[in-house]
């Protein structure tokens, strides 16, 4: 679902605060928990540190980013690989016999 066109777009009062903050302050790293704010077009060429559950993530937004929330380009859940089983060297050598 989209967002009502009269509401406007969401985005934190504090992330805004922030971004005001670094652009009188020349500093291009803001730190956000806040993954549901809508990138705006001022937001582009600023590196963004956002909380991903454990770590802060950095992203930097591009043009292409304009529209989209911050959490979509953070991922949120490790991704899940099998581990491989460890081969013998000398395969059945090592092997105990009871004799």
């Amino acid at each position: 679902m989209n967002r009502v066109k009269w509401k406007g777009p969401y985005i934190k009062n504090n992330l805004l605060r922030k971004i005001k903050k670094s652009k009188l302050i020349n500093k291009n790293n803001i730190k956000t928990m806040s993954k549901n704010s809508i990138i705006l077009p001022n937001f582009t060429e600023f590196t963004f540190r956002v909380y991903n559950g454990k770590t802060f993530t950095i992203l930097k937004v591009i043009d292409e980013m304009v529209g989209h929330k911050l959490g979509e380009f953070v991922p949120t859940r490790k991704q899940f690989s099998y581990k491989k089983k460890k081969k013998d060297k000398d395969g059945a050598k090592n092997r105990r016999t009871n004799f």
